[in-house]
């Protein structure tokens, strides 16, 4: 880490303008007064509902008109916050020393500065959320007592204490390091900023409330990218910074997979809060249609920068001459519209949606939907419920994959045909084992959870391990080229070949981080709150699915790695962990207290009467589920032994040939020497 006091070095930056974030805080406060302005009196319309609703008095103009439009400029400040990171992450190059360039640096400390903002606003509604739920005045919650009691008492409080740490960090992360490396690291801890968001709003209750929580997520990181993205760019261009067309182009992409996921969520979330019916005839329908109409015309305003002057951009040269007056015209207007459907949207969360049709069964409110019937294959393959993250991640992988396939073939190059089939396979087990049934079961039922647990954390990342996406990846992906930001190509390589990659893809490292993780889950005192809140189960789906392939990465994978050992070395590494994955499961066999007692207490499924017993068949199943995946390990690394061992034959016979078998030559000669000796 280096001090943000020290800029980045350079010949270029010693001539460089200050450092200064004028270009950009007009722009944000700007945009912070739409969001408010459209967020108070849309707000307003719903308050006194929302209160008789709750059953609570009302807490006064500072909390009711307060909490809509802190919120919406905290969601701005976010939004922000990630697009300057992303502009220093991917839109400007490094410098030689692999620091960020001037742009970069900029960029990096307005989202400082910025990310610091959005974790006071984040702070700040903790006592408004505690206002608004008990119908106290904001004086009245202002003591830090009270805040203690909002945090403790109050999910909605809890969600953004942890919004505002994670912001505070990326910030001060951000202002202690110039390193380009780092850059993506705060990127990534800015974008996780925004999921605690994800359980404040009506996505996280009722039913369906895990298809609503997915769509929420994916439609809050989509926002994100897109306004803040936005913004970033016409802040460069406003301040004059070089390599605009290139952030262009590249924004334009980013722009529109925000837009298609903006669009699909926005419908998949009126879905499950609104009937058709309701559409026109209530204030929730009628945000929805406002809503889409905005997000319409922000596609217009896009196609309109596409045509009038991405298109016009001669060449590919990053620094080929734009019309600035064009784009900060259209882009300020488009950044307004923004703000306004930001402001919508917080309006949206705000306002109660029509009551449901029925009463929905306990099951259906803890687990968004209704089991039929007990765990079978008919159960499990008849029943089909898309997971928005993991299936969506599923698809989006098999479909990069094909992509990097077909741009081989075009080039006449070749590719492993066993390598195709096992990427293949691990996608389509991925999205079996997260969007049929067995998804929908892993929630309610533990021994189901383990059998998907044993799928995604030790068969799927072997699959996929096998099936060698990075260099795949490497040889499809064009480079980026001399003098411009780090490409996709560029950002792969720079993943490979890094300390963190180094200490992490230590095969005792690697087999540490697996081991443990199933230990410090279920025996650390972190299943009970994992497994009763949705975040939580698709927490540990993700955790165990990249912990899996990085295990199997360094034990198996096919890939380029950045340490590289023999497969007699792997194959000693993977028979020591095999024990602590049998001990696991004979400690769950035997394991006398039931995990997440309340959680599964709650749901009652009336086929699994004695949860202790269903506890102990998962455990029997975390036990032998290990043989499957160590068949197919032992089986790659054989032939990554035997295949090592024919590589090294061929080398030594095409050597042979070169100096006439000298060496052999050199060995019999050593031998007659030595009989000779003998006889002598």
């Amino acid at each position: 880490m280096s001090p943000s006091s020290k800029a980045p070095s350079s010949k270029a930056s010693a001539t460089a303008r200050p450092l200064r974030t004028r270009g950009v805080v007009p722009v944000v406060v700007l945009l912070a007064v739409v969001a408010a302005g459209v967020v108070v009196p849309l707000s307003r319309m719903s308050t006194d509902l929302a209160l008789e609703l709750l059953g609570v008095p009302n807490p006064g103009l500072l909390t009711t008109a307060g909490l809509p439009a802190v919120r919406a400029i905290a969601e701005l400040l976010a939004s922000v916050a990630v697009g300057m990171a992303l502009f220093a992450a991917f839109f400007t190059p490094p410098q030689k020393d692999k620091t960020l360039d001037v742009d970069g640096y900029r960029a990096q400390q307005i989202s400082s500065w910025i990310n610091i903002a959005w974790a006071i606003a984040a702070a700040l509604l903790i006592p408004l959320t505690l206002s608004d739920v008990s119908g106290r005045t904001l004086w009245q919650s202002l003591p830090p007592d009270q805040w203690i009691v909002a945090i403790t008492q109050i999910e909605v409080a809890s969600s953004w204490r942890w919004a505002a740490i994670i912001a505070l960090v990326a910030g001060i992360g951000q202002r202690l390091t110039v390193s380009w490396r780092w850059s993506v690291i705060w990127l990534g801890v800015t974008v996780l900023s925004l999921l605690p968001v994800a359980a404040t709003g009506h996505a996280s209750g009722g039913t369906a409330h895990d298809i609503a929580a997915n769509s929420l997520i994916i439609h809050l990181f989509a926002a994100a990218f897109y306004v803040g993205g936005l913004v970033a760019v016409i802040a460069h261009a406003m301040r004059g910074g070089g390599r605009v067309a290139l952030s262009l182009r590249r924004y334009s992409v980013v722009a529109t997979v925000a837009i298609v996921a903006l669009g699909l969520t926005g419908i998949i979330n009126g879905l499950v809060r609104l009937h058709p019916a309701d559409l026109l005839s209530s204030t929730y329908g009628l945000l929805i249609v406002a809503k889409a109409l905005c997000l319409a015309l922000l596609a217009v305003f896009g196609l309109a920068v596409r045509r009038r002057i991405i298109n016009r951009i001669e060449g590919t040269s990053a620094n080929a001459p734009v019309d600035r007056g064009t784009l900060l015209r259209i882009g300020l207007v488009e950044t307004v519209i923004m703000a306004g459907t930001l402001g919508l949207s917080v309006s949206l969360g705000r306002t109660p949606p029509p009551a449901p049709l029925y009463v929905p069964t306990r099951q259906e409110s803890l687990l968004g939907f209704e089991l039929p019937g007990p765990f079978s294959f008919e159960t499990v393959f008849g029943l089909w419920r898309f997971d928005l993250v993991l299936g969506l991640a599923s698809v989006i992988l098999l479909g990069l994959y094909v992509w990097g396939l077909i741009t081989l073939r075009r080039r006449g190059d070749s590719w492993p045909v066993g390598r195709t089939v096992a990427w293949v396979l691990g996608c389509v087990l991925l999205f079996l084992t997260t969007s049929s049934g067995m998804g929908m079961y892993m929630m309610a039922d533990f021994s189901s959870h383990m059998v998907g647990h044993m799928l995604i954390s030790m068969l799927v990342p072997v699959l996929l391990a096998l099936g060698g996406p990075l260099t795949l990846a490497l040889r499809a992906l064009p480079a980026a080229g001399r003098g411009n930001p780090p490409g996709p190509r560029e950002w792969i390589v720079e993943f490979i070949n890094n300390p963190l990659s180094r200490f992490l893809t230590h095969p005792i490292v690697a087999s540490v981080q697996f081991v443990a993780g199933f230990y410090l889950v279920y025996f650390g005192g972190f299943y009970e709150t994992l497994a009763s809140e949705h975040l939580g189960h698709m927490f540990m789906n993700v955790h165990f699915l990249i912990s899996g392939y990085l295990f199997y990465w360094v034990i198996i994978g096919v890939d380029a790695a950045p340490r590289h050992f023999s497969p007699f070395y792997k194959l000693m590494v993977l028979l020591g962990s095999l024990p602590f994955h049998a001990f696991f499961g004979i400690m769950l066999m035997n394991y006398k207290t039931v995990l997440a007692e309340s959680w599964y207490s709650g749901i009652g499924l009336p086929w699994v009467p004695d949860l202790l017993q269903s506890q102990q068949v998962g455990g029997g199943v975390a036990w032998a589920a290990g043989e499957i995946p160590l068949f197919i390990v032992m089986l790659a690394l054989a032939w990554q032994w035997f295949q090592t061992d024919m590589r090294e034959a061929r080398r030594g016979e095409r050597q042979a040939e070169r100096d006439d078998d000298a060496e052999l030559k050199a060995y019999n000669d050593m031998l007659r020497e030595m009989s000779q000796t003998d006889r002598r």
